[in-house]
């Protein structure tokens, strides 16, 4: 802990150096058992660093933020520079005696590293009686100040200029460009601004001087500019600390943890403002006598209890107190007290820093004393000089336990073992003590040595820093502007869904009648009927939908829902056979039925079968299925035109293993509408919200070409292919038809295309492709993966969607597309997903209000009460999709009560019940 000692200052001979030694140790020592609550170990530090940690949780609430000593202000700061700001900036620079008025010039295309900043500057010396004057004469002689330094660089004062503004006082900020001063520290009292808008003062004096056009674009304090001037230079940096005349520190929060704030998106910076740590009784048993009466004698008593144990303003003065102390009980210069020992502030800060001087600091010391009227021995000069160690280290020790408690919640934060991060630091103590830095930083990394911490010291100061914020806060004002602007084509305004659900119900009217063509199929399905609980027995399903081939046997038990048991096998389906030959799909079928039954012990029972083939096929009988068109990527060939029935029961034939009876063919809508049906009676109506999409509901048999003897059948509408005809072009972005032009049947499914899973995550790549490529993300940098067709999958969606998801997961996601996103990229990437999973779930609330609304009408109701069974994995596992569609169902169909019934087991149990009806009606 001792400097560097100059041995010339010490009447000893060489011989005597042992002596020497235990003299100076037993003077350290004197002093160490005088200040020894000042001398704190590492557990104390934990221990400081613990309560900050707490203090900062209290602050950053709403409920305790009010009764908090340490206020955590937001300061409207969202992100660090990244490179890419530019602009030419004036700015002020206010945190003490002298200001400064800047011309800031950030170059464009200078980036991370490459020193993109020029800077004029001048310093204006503040007058005594502005300093204790009101707040309009100061800020009069700060804008008279401003006009001079634009008439001396010959600055167009017709011109319009923006304005960055640093303020380094307690503020709270409602936004960026406002204001309102809590308290003033470092002995200023000017009168008549507490409690006001400093930079609506501002704005005010520069209207009264007259002549100048500025747009006040940013508010920062110097912690804050500190934070963004390293920034710019290390895009790690996401703390700042000042160690001058005050102390403060600002750290890059989860804006979910900042309770002041609306939104919980991204980061924003917050000024702790942990001068004021300890104004609560938090540390009064680390508080020191002398720290006591360095209080009692401030203009602040009981206020910035922190500030008044670290900051430079006040060290001097621990000093002097502690030495007045000793000297008053006869332990230094004999005894004797001079007038000037006695003065306020005879020992500053400065000589501090000089006391602790590597190469001279006893010299140092014997001179401050002297200039006292002292008349100092060596024994003296060592004990002082001690003295100012003790006090500079205690002080070095309580930042580096405040920067712990910030790191560890940053760490927290991150949900990460080991954190990578920069300090930006800035003021007087910091860059003219010489011994301050290198103590701090080895006592941070003592306290968390799983933390690799840089520090780096602002060579610009806070000017270039406010600067940076109001160029930050440009860029991304501009880029939200264009991000929205290409968000707002996928957003559906009222009359725009209103139109949706009358072309829809326009499309189901037309489907229906034979005399015309219509892209809403409307196919019927033969199924004349609702399960009424009276099903019982076995019956195999087999569900083909996508990917994914099932085989199920289902067991129901007379009146006994509950009680129904299900078993089932899922099998795989490569692509080769997907979009192979159709004797090869249906082959490849029939083995897997094969070795369900092997499985289940069954191959030589003859079962009734239901077979679920989720693609568009006219149906002649409910076990005659032609198929219309592949969807969901298959493209299988000669299939299409033929009976997929037949084709099932010939592969079966060529397998010669077992024999199935097929009684029933449906489609997994109205395979969900049974099985939601068996159980609610009330469930009419069935959509699919997956990887396709569809509905199916019970019509009157008398709207349907159709001569059976029933009163109702369930119609399969297939509205995928609503809007094939051009009918949703006014809605359809150039995104959207690049996702048709680009899929295996151009032209076709509009409507399925953009509101499905095989589709939405390939309109978010796209979106994410075309504005990386405008600048707007990622730096402008295009992965290999982004541009790949296909790539970002639509469960996507849902992860970074998801409430419960950090930032730091999307961020996971983005990397293994070889994208490493900003917090502001996040950010956008979650608007562009949310913007296009909200646009499909109010395109299907559209599209059911107009079914729901027709059954209503069909059965001449003024309300309808109605269930739709649901299934699909957009439905289901879409954090937001299911509760958007119900709110748009209901809006537009005002008169209908309608309840969603999430399927249990899927369209593969309502196979196995429509094969019980069937079986039942023969």
């Amino acid at each position: 802990m001792i400097s560097s000692i100059n041995l010339e200052l010490i009447p000893v001979k060489q011989n005597n150096i042992e002596r020497f030694i235990c003299y100076l140790t037993e003077m350290t020592v004197k002093v160490d058992r005088f200040l020894h609550k000042m001398r704190l170990n590492d557990e104390q530090l934990n221990d400081i660093s613990a309560r900050f940690q707490a203090e900062m949780k209290k602050g950053l609430s709403a409920e305790s933020n009010a009764a908090a000593a340490v206020k955590m202000l937001p300061t409207h700061v969202r992100s660090t520079p990244d490179g890419t700001e530019k602009g030419q900036f004036l700015a002020l620079d206010l945190g003490g005696s002298k200001f400064k008025v800047l011309q800031i010039k950030v170059r464009e295309d200078q980036g991370i590293r490459k020193g993109g900043v020029e800077i004029e500057e001048k310093t204006y010396p503040i007058p005594n009686e502005v300093l204790n004057g009101r707040g309009t004469e100061l800020f009069d002689h700060v804008s008279e100040s401003l006009k001079d330094f634009m008439h001396e660089k010959n600055i167009n004062p017709k011109k319009k200029h923006p304005l960055a503004f640093t303020f380094s006082f307690p503020c709270e900020q409602p936004t960026l460009d406002q204001g309102f001063l809590l308290e003033w520290t470092k002995d200023f009292s000017v009168r008549g601004l507490q409690g006001k808008d400093v930079v609506d003062s501002l704005r005010q004096a520069i209207k009264r001087t007259g002549g100048m056009d500025m747009e006040i674009l940013a508010m920062v304090n110097d912690t804050v500019a500190t934070m963004m001037t390293c920034g710019f230079d290390d895009k790690n940096c996401e703390v700042g600390v000042i160690i001058g005349s005050g102390t403060n520190a600002c750290y890059m929060e989860q804006l979910n943890h900042v309770d002041l704030v609306e939104g919980d998106e991204g980061q924003m910076c917050v000024s702790t403002e942990w001068g004021a740590l300890g104004d609560d009784g938090t540390l009064d048993d680390y508080i020191t006598e002398f720290d006591r009466e360095v209080d009692a004698c401030s203009i602040n008593p009981g206020k910035q209890i922190f500030e008044k144990m670290v900051s430079g303003m006040y060290l001097g003065e621990l000093v002097r107190l502690v030495v007045l102390k000793m000297a008053k009980l006869g332990l230094l210069f004999d005894g004797r007290v001079t007038n000037a020992l006695r003065t306020k502030g005879t020992i500053t800060t400065a000589h501090v820093a000089a006391m602790e001087e590597y190469k001279n600091c006893l010299g140092h010391t014997r001179e401050i004393l002297e200039s006292l009227n002292l008349s100092p021995s060596a024994d003296d000069c060592i004990a002082v000089q001690h003295i100012s160690t003790i006090v500079s280290f205690r002080s070095s020790n309580l930042v580096a336990a405040g920067l712990a408690a910030i790191l560890t919640r940053i760490q927290k934060n991150r949900n990460t073992r080991e954190l990578r991060i920069t300090i930006g630091v800035d003021g007087t103590v910091y860059k003219t003590h010489p011994q301050y830095p290198k103590r701090l930083h080895k006592v941070v990394r003592r306290l968390l040595p799983e933390c690799h911490v840089r520090f780096v010291l602002s060579e610009s100061g806070s000017s270039k820093g406010a600067a940076l914020v109001s160029a930050v806060a440009q860029r991304l004002a501009s880029r939200k502007r264009q991000v929205d602007e290409t968000l707002n084509s996928f957003k559906l305004s009222w009359e725009q869904l209103q139109l949706v659900k009358a072309r829809m119900r326009a499309a189901l009217q037309a489907g229906l009648k034979t005399d015309g063509p219509s892209e809403v199929k409307m196919l019927p399905s033969f199924v004349y009927r609702t399960p009424d609980g009276s099903e019982h027995g076995k019956y195999l399903a087999l569900d083909l939908g996508g990917t994914n081939f099932r085989a199920m046997l289902v067991n129901f038990k007379k009146g006994l829902q509950q009680n129904t048991k299900l078993y089932h096998k899922i099998y795989k389906i490569p692509l080769e056979i997907m979009q192979g030959t159709g004797e090869e799909l249906f082959d490849y079928l029939a083995q897997c039925v094969g070795d369900f039954l092997d499985y289940m012990g069954m191959k030589n029972t003859r079962l009734p079968a239901g077979f679920t083939f989720s693609f568009p096929c006219e149906q002649t009988a409910l076990d005659t299925a032609t198929l219309l068109s592949w969807t969901k990527g298959f493209k299988a060939t000669n299939c299409e035109g033929h009976d997929v029935v037949d084709m099932l029961r010939e592969a079966i034939k060529r397998r010669d293993e077992f024999d199935l009876d097929i009684v029933a063919l449906v489609n997994d809508t109205v395979g969900t509408l049974m099985s939601c049906a068996y159980e609610d009676p009330q469930c009419q109506v069935a959509l699919i919200a997956g990887t396709g999409s569809n509905v199916c509901y019970m019509e009157e048999v008398k709207n349907i070409e159709n001569d059976a003897d029933f009163s109702k059948m369930c119609i399969n509408t297939e509205w995928g292919g609503l809007g094939d005809d051009g009918t949703l072009d006014d809605i359809m972005t150039s995104d959207d038809t690049e996702v048709d032009q680009n899929s295996i049947n151009p032209g076709k499914q509009r409507f399925e295309k953009l509101t499905s899973g095989m589709y939405l995550g390939e309109i978010v790549r796209r979106v994410l492709l075309n504005l990386t490529i405008r600048g707007l993300l990622f730096k402008g940098y295009v992965s290999e993966a982004l541009k790949t067709p296909g790539i970002f999958e639509t469960k996507y969606l849902s992860q970074i969607e998801s409430d419960r998801l950090a930032l730091l997961q999307v961020r996971s996601i983005l990397q293994h597309m070889g994208l490493e996103g900003t917090c502001v990229d996040i950010i956008t990437v979650k608007e562009v997903c949310g913007a296009i999973s909200r646009r499909a779930a109010q395109l299907c609330g559209a599209g059911m209000a107009a079914v729901v609304d027709k059954i209503r009408e069909n059965r001449g109701l003024d309300r309808l009460n109605i269930t739709v069974g649901v299934d699909g994995t957009l439905y289901k596992l879409h954090p937001h999709f299911s509760r958007i569609l119900q709110e748009t169902t209901r809006a537009l169909a005002p008169q209908c009560d309608v309840t969603f019934l999430p399927s249990e087991e899927g369209s593969g149990k309502g196979a196995a019940l429509i094969a019980a009806l069937a079986k039942h009606m023969q």
